[in-house]
């Protein structure tokens, strides 16, 4: 494998620099600030994946499907391929370093018959499945707090306070508007909290992942932690590889949004190296960190039906039960669980201000080449060089999104759904590409992979279809409207609307990217 630093693909920069060179290169003027470095670029990838938060509000999935052993265990199969997945993208990214990341790579890599169709596909599910994660990530923070205030006025057994659906919406909108408004400011404030969330999410981690074992008067033998396999998930469903892979949902959703580094990479200096190293760095400290994380979580688990169980003080939220309890049974209060609780809750919210920032750029890239309806609106860009409608469009849509919880709590898991499921599809379309129709005349950038370019390609694009069939299974037996998995219905859904609007519309005017500039 190699990774070398080299000039911008021979760009001559002249009057501008080597990234507004290699942009003008690419087809398109600079419109935003570059005011990011390697490492603000790295932390908003880092921030978005915020394993913690991915870990906290899957726990419950994974307990029920397989247990201790298939999250910790899992978790280094899906680090594996997920980080084939992050290779391919980052040297992908390295050769086209614009905002628009993955649609703009499908249009260049997918040949130039194919390039309008796959280049509007995969800006489809990219923008949707940004559009969920946002969704599901201030929607988990909504949930997290209602259970810190369940917990800190007595619990479900105590006479503590229970939100309704309607407060939780109520408290996933506030959320939203603080991040629209955080969003709102200028560049380097937004780099002020990409820096805070990659710094929250490794000393939030380092902290709990100390702490959680010192005071846990009970914990877990090793050998539980790493090979106890629970089939008791309830759920009638008893064959091993099928519970292990429905438990796969926890790793596969807590390493996923690191295209940010993609997004943010037109405000980015040397571009075409410090978007890639931002991609790979931010997947494999958060793998690292997560796994770690994982298994000191797993370590005060020693009973699983209780956590699970809604009667419980914590109303079946297993990881805030597990905290509260292992604080209670020391100290004979729960207020060192809130706490840590609330570490996990304020990485979140983090999570969900480099959300919006991801989703900005990618719908401010998709409206600059006319794909979004009104794009002339979303396309604009404020004073303060920021695409200010686009972000007020991304909280719109999340809260939107966020009604179906009125309806179905099974409903809104699709969201879930469409946001793993969505994003991955979005990022393997162009390592697809790149490794059919352009695997000759893919030209790479400073960043690239060699002769094992295919190979990690081809691993990635299998786990992607392979995660793709998994998450469309049932999830219980007997099938029945409170229990049935709306992942193929969601994913389905904006497979269909995308094509369908491509065949009846798009096609007779969307060419693909757009040249901005003259060339």
């Amino acid at each position: 494998m190699a990774a070398q630093r080299s000039g911008a693909g021979g760009v001559a920069a002249g009057d501008d620099d080597a990234d507004r060179a290699r942009l003008r290169q690419l087809g398109y003027k600079q419109e935003l600030k570059r005011g990011l470095g390697v490492v603000s670029n790295f932390a908003f990838s880092f921030s978005i994946i915020c394993v913690m938060a991915g870990v906290t509000t899957t726990y419950n999935a994974g307990l029920r499907y397989g247990g201790p052993a298939s999250m910790t265990l899992g978790w280094l199969v899906v680090a594996f391929f997920n980080g084939c997945v992050a290779l391919s993208m980052a040297e992908i990214c390295s050769a086209y370093p614009t905002s628009g990341g993955l649609y703009y790579w499908s249009a260049k890599l997918a040949g130039e018959e194919w390039a309008p169709l796959a280049s509007w596909i995969t800006g489809w599910f990219n923008l949707v499945g940004q559009w969920a994660l946002t969704t599901s990530t201030d929607f988990s923070l909504a949930q997290l707090v209602q259970v810190i205030i369940l917990l800190g006025t007595g619990g479900a057994n105590g006479g503590g306070y229970m939100a309704s659906k309607y407060v939780v919406l109520a408290v996933h909108g506030s959320l939203l508007v603080l991040h629209g408004l955080i969003n709102s400011l200028p560049i380097w404030w937004l780099s002020w909290f990409g820096h805070l969330g990659a710094f929250w999410n490794t000393a939030g981690a380092f902290v709990l992942v100390i702490m959680i074992p010192v005071v846990a008067k009970e914990r877990a033998s090793v050998e539980f932690i790493f090979t106890h396999f629970n089939t008791d998930n309830g759920m009638g469903i008893h064959d091993k590889a099928y519970i292990l892979a429905l438990g796969l949902l926890t790793s596969q959703y807590s390493l996923l949004g690191y295209d940010a580094s993609a997004h943010m990479i037109e405000e980015t200096k040397n571009a075409d190296w410090s978007g890639p190293i931002g991609i790979i760095t931010s997947v494999a400290l958060s793998t690292v960190f997560g796994w770690i994380f994982l298994v000191a979580l797993t370590s005060i688990v020693t009973n699983i039906p209780y956590l699970l169980d809604p009667g419980n003080d914590a109303a079946g939220y297993a990881v805030a039960q597990a905290l509260y309890t292992a604080f209670h049974r020391r100290y004979g209060s729960g207020v060192g669980g809130l706490v840590c609780i609330g570490i996990v809750a304020f990485g979140i919210f983090l999570a969900g201000v480099a959300c919006v920032a991801s989703n900005s750029r990618m719908g401010y890239a998709f409206s600059r080449d006319k794909a979004m309806p009104f794009s002339h609106v979303w396309h604009r860009v404020s004073r303060n060089e920021v695409p200010l409608n686009v972000v007020w469009l991304c909280v719109v849509v999340a809260f939107i999104m966020a009604l179906t919880s009125l309806g179905s709590q099974v409903a809104f898991q699709a969201m879930v759904s469409i946001a793993t499921l969505g994003q991955y599809i979005s990022y393997v379309l162009p390592i697809f590409f790149r490794v059919t129709t352009a695997r000759r005349s893919f030209s790479p950038g400073p960043f690239h992979l060699g002769r094992y370019s295919i190979v990690i390609g081809w691993a990635a694009v299998l786990w992607v279809a392979l995660l793709t069939v998994l998450f469309s299974l049932p999830v219980a037996y007997p099938i029945a409207k409170d229990n049935f998995n709306y992942t193929p219905v969601a994913v389905g859904g904006v497979l269909l609307l995308s094509v369908g609007s491509w065949v009846l519309h798009a096609r007779f005017w969307f060419k693909g990217p757009i040249v901005n500039v003259d060339m």
